[in-house]
């Protein structure tokens, strides 16, 4: 799985060491184990999905690339939707503090079971709406989401420190999703339009 990411752009030692650490096979159900290297999105209940490992190991690539690269790694990051646990456990090995929030309760516990084995001190599981983000651990020098909305909440803006990163799918008009990257600079906000993205719609409130 690895060598297919570098070899298809991915270039971050960082982000390919996470990607070869983490173990995905125990983040799938059973029945779906003999696919959880295959390069495709997988369900895991609720309606959710954990996304490729190329989605996974791209976004993460993009957040070590604004802070990352100048200081061999990223501070305190803040995931919104953390799904079954895959890409916390990720991000737990390329920043110093992981901050994710999960609005679905089966989730949340689903995560919580997944990430126990591997006693990340670093991660903190948070049961809440996203859309709000995390007010308590900002200003973040990373913010990264897993399920896109039609706009970028105000709230996620606010909690991204001076000179950091947001990573969001995001959805146009006519519902195509893509990849918008946020830098928060002295000057404003600088916004980037990437590749086609598909992600689980963006939800407010919890469940």
């Amino acid at each position: 799985m690895v060598q297919k990411l570098a070899a298809g752009g991915i270039c971050a030692p960082s982000v390919l060491q996470a990607m070869s650490v983490v173990e995905r096979h125990r983040f799938v159900d059973s029945a779906l184990v003999n696919q959880a290297y295959e390069d495709t999105s997988l369900p895991i209940g609720l309606a959710q999905t954990i996304s490729k490992p190329s989605v996974v190991a791209r976004m993460c690539e993009l957040l070590v690339g604004a802070e990352g690269a100048r200081t061999g790694g990223l501070g305190r990051v803040l995931e919104i939707g953390t799904g079954c646990g895959y890409q916390a456990a990720v991000l737990s090995h390329i920043a110093r503090e992981v901050y994710t929030v999960e609005r679905l309760r089966g989730l949340h516990e689903k995560a919580r079971d997944n990430l126990r084995h591997l006693r990340l001190a670093n991660v903190h599981l948070l049961f809440g709406d996203g859309m709000q983000g995390y007010a308590k651990g900002a200003p973040y020098a990373a913010i990264i989401a897993a399920a896109g909305g039609e706009a970028v909440p105000q709230a996620w803006c606010d909690q991204l420190a001076m000179g950091g990163r947001l990573v969001a799918p995001m959805a146009l008009v006519g519902g195509q999703q893509v990849l918008l990257v946020i830098d928060k600079t002295a000057h404003g906000l600088k916004q980037s339009v990437l590749e086609p993205v598909h992600f689980v719609p963006l939800k407010s409130g919890i469940a």
